[in-house]
Parts: structure tokens; sequence; C-alpha cells
């Protein structure tokens, strides 16, 4: 019984030892993390602003250097000359198609902006490795599908200020939802 209660007077000691101790330290022993640097950022920063091409980064690249590429790392799934392969459907043709009834989803046909290709294979492809291309290919490859498309020619050359240019088939195919129950309007304080 003796042992029981020294057990429980020295347990108690250190508790308030410890209590103590805490209590007197204004800072923890340790420190998390960094502070971030602009330079950081930069590296993460890829967002394009589409309808207006802002954001794209230097660079360039042609339709015969795109062909290369994507017979090189994107047949596979997107098949020969990008007609659809294992993974997705046609990326070529439908231009025109969505006042029809049958619809073709292509990036001719539906994109209503041209960075917005580029956008898409900068953070997405290939899907075995995203963000593992240069601005160089990814300007290639868009080239190349915009040529396929023919919407641009096949000697084009694509960069930030040639691809923000080129006017979309399908550009005023979308409309405004202005439903109320769509607005995004932010509310901070004292909201409904």
């Amino acid at each position: 019984m003796q042992l029981h209660k020294i057990a429980i007077a020295g347990g108690l000691a250190f508790a308030l030892s410890l209590g103590g101790a805490l209590a007197n330290s204004s800072k923890p022993a340790v420190s998390f993390g960094t502070p971030i640097t602009e330079a950081d950022v930069a590296a993460w920063d890829i967002d394009v602003q589409t309808p207006t091409g802002k954001g794209l980064p230097a660079g360039s690249g042609t339709a015969a250097q795109g062909k290369e590429l994507f017979d090189a790392q994107c047949v596979a799934c997107h098949g020969a000359d990008a007609g659809g392969g294992s993974q997705y459907g046609s990326m070529v043709g439908g231009v025109g198609s969505f006042v029809t009834e049958k619809r073709r989803l292509t990036p001719g046909s539906m994109y209503p902006y041209a960075p917005i290709l580029f956008d898409y294979i900068k953070r997405a492809m290939p899907m075995t490795a995203p963000q593992s291309l240069s601005n160089d290919e990814v300007y290639a490859l868009t080239a190349y599908i915009y040529a396929l498309n023919e919407l641009v020619a096949e000697d084009a050359v694509l960069d930030a200020a040639s691809l923000a240019a080129i006017e979309m088939p399908n550009r005023d195919g979308f409309i405004v939802d202005d439903r109320p129950d769509a607005a995004a309007v932010r509310c901070m304080d004292d909201c409904e």
C-alpha cells in the first residue's frame, strides 16, 4: 500500500512540474516550415486566362514538331492523328456540330478560346506524367491538334500571341448563366 501512495505522489509531482514548465513557455520548442517566396510560387503559377491568353508562357512550337511528339507520347491513348484511341475519342472534327442533333466534342468544336487546349495539356498531359512537358512541347502539340482541326495552317508556329489571336468557331456558342440560384456572390459578414 505504501508503494502505491509513493507512486501516486511521484506521478502528481511530475505532472505539476511539467505543467509549470509548459506554462512558462511562450513558443513551442519546434518551428514549422519556412516562409514562401515569390520564386517558390512562380513554379506553381501556371494559370492561363483563357479568354485573353494572359499567363501564357514564353516559347513556341510548330505542328510538325507537335506531330512527332504526339506520335511518341500521345498516340497510345488518343489514336493516330488524334482520331480516337484506346482511352479517348477523337480530338478532330466536329466544327459546326453544336447546332446539329449529333454534337461532336473536340477541341475544335467546343472550346470558346484557343488557350484552353494549351492550359489543359500543360496541366494534365501526358496522363502518366502530368506537367512534364516543356512550354515549347505544349505549343507544338497545341499547334498540331489545331492544324488537324483546320484552325491553323499546317506550317503555323504557335506562341503566346498567335495562340491567343485564334478565333475559335464556337466562341459565341455560350451564354451567361444569369439564373439567381447560379450567382456566385461571396458573403463574409451578416449573410442571409
